[in-house]
């Protein structure tokens, strides 16, 4: 059985990294012209300056884009879950004016969003603050997060929560032994939806942050228009690795859960 899983599994994993080898070797080549396949000459210039030259301003990228991903997670979540279990469980009028209007960030232009909440941000004293980009993340983020669990909730029994109540459980005891771990999958989902789309915004950040809040696919584009392409490269190694490992954990708690049903 484990045998069959390596080789069902190996050929995925290469299929998923492969992409990613392009950007490895632009990341070690000191020069590299068109005809040839790899790179003539290999070096740790690039490295060198992400780590170096470039260090802090690359920290401060990773750490902006990690707390406004963070923030902006838990903050879907905070709306999400309860918005979700409203759309989910109940029918209510206006309910599918709610699922327009929630479709809308996704479905208009983010650049035409952006510029049409940045008027209000500078009314409102929000431009160019870590509040206002977090506002402007949640406009993206909300609705994938609402819809991701609108599904699980559309597929949730809440017998289970009045069983418990009947047996003497409190709302706080009720949401943390019953609610919770039987929407974790869905949690888990939603908020990886929610920092990844976060994670890799560079319009939204760039017009309402106006430069002042750099986060890192500001840095990465900046660095691409540059032409630096191995710099650009190894940048974007460190852009993508955050996303990969939160990935990979989403699977791992996904994959635990689910062992957990079958036991």
């Amino acid at each position: 059985m484990k045998r069959k899983n390596v080789a069902l599994f190996t050929p995925l994993f290469f299929a998923i990294l492969l992409p990613f080898l392009p950007l490895l070797l632009w990341s070690i080549s000191e020069k590299w012209y068109f005809p040839a396949l790899f790179p003539q000459e290999i070096g740790p210039r690039a490295w060198s300056y992400v780590f170096s030259t470039a260090g802090s301003q690359i920290a401060g990228g990773l750490f902006s884009s990690f707390t406004l991903g963070l923030a902006t997670t838990f903050i879907s979540l905070l709306i999400g879950v309860p918005a979700g279990r409203a759309l989910g469980l109940y029918n209510f009028p206006g309910k599918k004016l709610a699922a327009f209007l929630l479709m809308l960030p996704v479905i208009v232009p983010p650049l035409s969003v952006a510029m049409g909440l940045h008027l209000w941000f500078i009314r409102l004293g929000l431009a160019e603050t870590f509040l206002g980009m977090v506002l402007i993340h949640l406009t993206f983020c909300l609705p994938y997060t609402i819809f991701v669990l609108w599904g699980v909730f559309s597929d949730y029994n809440p017998d289970y929560e009045e069983q418990a109540r009947s047996l003497g459980a409190s709302s706080i005891k009720t949401l943390i032994l019953i609610t919770i771990p039987m929407i974790f999958p869905g949690i888990v989902v939603a908020a990886l939806f929610s920092f990844l789309i976060s994670w890799s915004q560079y319009l939204s950040s760039l017009i309402i942050g106006g430069g002042k809040i750099l986060t890192l696919p500001i840095l990465l584009f900046s660095l691409m228009d540059s032409g630096d392409r191995p710099v650009a490269g190894a940048v974007s190694l460190v852009f993508i690795l955050p996303a990969f490992i939160a990935l990979i954990g989403s699977a791992r708690s996904l994959g635990r859960q689910g062992l957990k049903g079958v036991r």
